[in-house]
């Protein structure tokens, strides 16, 4: 019988389908894990921006987590959109009581601006989600909200890293798409608690990069889902949210959407020797 590896993503809905729940579950599929869900907040959102957001009680959060818990079960976990204290804490909770391998990206700000994090929910990141994270994957604005550090040169960087990894977090990916020294290129930087690793790749100039962030923490979560490495899906998540900026959808007004059919559409053209 096949074994249907599986990720579940923690986190808000987008309507634009381009962020969030429904950006996490394309990539899941994409990268051939079946993927669940319990959604933390419903937004109105399209390229132009969020409009309006409706959290989830934490009793419902837990209801669905549970659901999958005591059922289908998951290989890994992502976290992306958890809005408030309250929030936070319980989907800790549930990710200890059934022990799940869990990727966190701590989301705080949509690409239009909007505020998706609580103030004081900054806090409870820290003291309650770090210590479950396997991996997490903030960008350079949210490990500076944080860690309290301004992050301007790579050693800025590397010390952000270790204070998070002090926060519990067994492995820090800092993601460089906001690093404004670096115009060509956008390099990631993986710690382990030991060694430091870079993930380079040629910067694109587009504004279309809406669910980046997301995209890239499902395709992380994917990996991990599916047995590989924390290094090796690193790797994987690298090359999927490249490959989604690079071939640009163009939707909506805004910031527009990634293209999460670029990685296999690539891997297919490449096998025909296109």
């Amino acid at each position: 019988m096949r074994t249907v590896r599986k990720a579940l993503t923690i986190a808000g809905s987008d309507s634009g389908g381009g962020a969030g729940i429904q950006a996490d579950l394309k990539t899941f599929q994409e990268l051939g894990v079946y993927g669940t869900s319990a959604i933390t907040a419903v937004t109105a959102q399209n390229t132009l921006g969020v409009q309006d957001i409706y959290p989830m009680s934490p009793k419902m959060v837990a209801a669905q987590i549970d659901c999958i818990g005591e059922d289908i079960g998951t290989d890994a976990l992502k976290t992306g959109m958890l809005f408030s204290a309250d929030i936070i804490i319980t989907v800790a909770e549930r990710i200890n009581h059934y022990g799940w391998q869990a990727i966190v990206d701590p989301v705080m700000i949509a690409k239009g601006g909007a505020s998706l994090l609580q103030t004081e929910a900054v806090e409870a990141v820290k003291k309650y989600l770090m210590p479950c994270a396997l991996v997490v994957t903030p960008n350079i604005p949210e490990a500076e909200v944080l860690t309290g550090v301004r992050i301007s040169t790579e050693e800025d960087k590397k010390h952000a890293a270790v204070l998070l990894h002090k926060l519990g977090a067994k492995h820090v990916i800092i993601k460089g798409g906001h690093d404004e020294n670096s115009h060509d290129s956008a390099s990631d930087l993986l710690y382990n608690g030991q060694d430091f690793s870079y993930f380079t790749s040629a910067r694109i100039p587009t504004k279309n990069t809406h669910g980046t962030g997301c995209t890239f923490s499902a395709a992380l979560t994917a990996g991990i889902a599916n047995g590989e490495s924390v290094m090796d899906s690193a790797k994987l998540a690298k090359d999927f949210i490249q490959m989604a900026i690079q071939d640009d959808l163009n939707i909506g007004k805004g910031h527009g959407p990634t293209n999460h059919f670029a990685y296999n559409h690539r891997r297919v053209e490449m096998k025909n020797g296109r």
